[in-house]
């Protein structure tokens, strides 16, 4: 028996960017479109509720942003990952100040939420594509060992769990997060 493999052409970025938006989203990676895996119910409370904490820290001074599912635009690929973070500074703004909907920067910070579908390591490869890019921070969240990853430029990868405090961006010192406390937001009882 001859299996047969529908091969997809590959286009190039600006035509990827021309084609409407799916849901849930679609990356655009080497040449190749990557549809992201809908969010199941752990994925989703980690990446609403660690966006309000940060949002929560860092908003009111104007030191930074997180995006939930923003597509960023750069080093010739597009990528959603759940949380983008950009220092304030570096948020794309139109001429009149308010924000840009098109964002061909690389985030600040990624953070990147495991769904039992995924690959742990094309993940991981995203994140070190966004560091080799100029992203300062990647976390890898993994909600089946409440482990988080962290990838930092020129460093090796670490793992923290239980009551070890995961590092924000270098200049954001305010949030103290354990990965404890993050993983005990899964708990509705």
């Amino acid at each position: 028996m001859v299996s047969v493999t529908q091969v997809q052409p590959q286009i190039t970025l600006e035509e990827f960017l021309e084609l409407p938006e799916t849901k849930p989203a679609s990356e655009y990676i080497e040449g190749k479109i990557e549809q992201k895996p809908m969010p199941p119910g752990e994925h989703s409370v980690l990446q609403g509720r660690l966006g309000t904490v940060i949002n929560e820290v860092f908003l009111p001074k104007k030191l930074a942003y997180a995006f939930p599912e923003l597509r960023c635009t750069f080093g010739g690929r597009s990528v959603v990952p759940d949380i983008s973070v950009f220092t304030w500074d570096r948020i794309p703004k139109t001429e009149q100040g308010k924000i840009a909907n098109r964002f061909e920067v690389h985030p600040d910070w990624v953070i990147e939420i495991l769904s039992p579908e995924q690959s742990a390591n094309q993940v991981i490869r995203k994140i070190i594509f966004c560091i080799n890019q100029g992203t300062q921070l990647g976390w890898l969240i993994d909600p089946t060992d409440e482990s988080v990853m962290i990838f930092q430029p020129n460093l090796f990868p670490e793992v923290k769990l239980g009551e070890e405090i995961l590092p924000p961006l270098e200049t954001l010192q305010d949030l103290q997060l354990s990965a404890k406390e993050m993983f005990s937001w899964l708990n509705f009882e």
